[in-house]
């Protein structure tokens, strides 16, 4: 049977994700909040639904129960919407399902203190918004067990691709160089997220996969470097205390860890994209740290 994709949440990386599969022959069907929106994931082939988290619609219904595979990249608000709304139609009527795939992010851990930690280290998580993700974790992971369906718990790093990187924010004269000592993040190119849930999938494998490259670093060398590349002066430095972040912005800072990914590579996944350097040599290479069309590597 052909692989059937549903994306509740066909955003930056679900969209990566949908490029990819699709090479493979698969059928892709994701959601969108507005009906505006349709145009555009029908541009990269995904089959579009509304989903706005308070209905799912009859259309979207019978969409799942030829489904096979459920990618989910909705951030929880309070409770997880997918499972709020549809998680009877998850459950019950959908008997091709082989694979969910939850986007979570590494913030569940909480701080570490700048150490080095793998997917059975304590979930601690900070903010309210992580707690929210842990609590989604554990009802996906409990549906699962429930219908005998594998979930794969993907926690994500900062995530950075085309349109989204130091490359296009130096360009675009919105870099900055925030320096507070002993802090480091852990990140991950789009393409690597795409690849790595391809393979997860496609083997319908479960469990729990830190999703961050080799190399965590501080935020002010990525900017450095990819000045470095473009050959002009990068930003000049700013005290941590002085940056005037918004809260959000100095929430990233509250925490600090080094994720390892040993467990996705022990899956047989390898990274296009080991490290911020690299990715950042292929972009400025191409062009393609502006964003716009670009064939998606995968490699798994």
């Amino acid at each position: 049977m052909t692989s059937r994709y549903f994306l509740f949440g066909a955003g930056y990386s679900a969209k990566a994700f949908a490029a990819l599969a699709r090479r493979d022959g698969a059928h892709i069907a994701g959601t969108t909040r507005r009906a505006e929106n349709f145009s555009a994931l029908q541009g990269g082939g995904i089959a579009p639904f509304v989903f706005d988290g308070s209905t799912a619609s009859g259309d979207l219904v019978e969409e799942l129960k030829r489904t096979t595979h459920v990618l989910i990249s909705i951030a929880p608000n309070g409770d997880d919407p997918v499972l709020a709304v549809a998680r009877a139609a998850i459950a019950t009527a959908m008997p091709h399902l082989r694979w969910i795939g939850y986007y979570s992010t590494l913030s569940v851990y909480g701080d570490h203190e700048g150490r080095w930690i793998s997917e059975d280290a304590i979930c601690d998580p900070v903010s309210r918004h992580s707690r929210q993700r842990l609590d989604a974790e554990l009802a996906w992971q409990a549906l699962g067990r429930e219908i005998g369906v594998p979930v794969a718990i993907m926690r994500i790093a900062g995530i950075y691709g085309p349109g989204r990187n130091a490359l296009a924010n130096l360009e675009s004269g919105t870099a900055r160089r925030i320096i507070k000592p002993g802090q480091v993040f852990n990140r991950i190119h789009v393409d690597d997220i795409a690849g790595a849930t391809l393979l997860l999938a496609q083997g319908n494998r479960g469990g729990v996969y830190n999703f961050s490259d080799d190399l965590p670093a501080p935020a002010e060398d990525v900017v450095t470097f990819a000045a470095d590349l473009m050959g002009v002066a990068p930003p000049p430095e700013i005290a941590f205390e002085d940056a005037d972040l918004s809260p959000m912005g100095r929430s990233f800072y509250e925490e600090t860890k080094r994720a390892a990914n040993d467990a996705l590579k022990a899956e047989g996944y390898r990274f296009v994209y080991p490290d911020y350097r690299t990715a950042l040599q292929a972009m400025w290479a191409d062009g393609t740290y502006r964003g716009g069309n670009r064939v998606l590597l995968g490699s798994h």
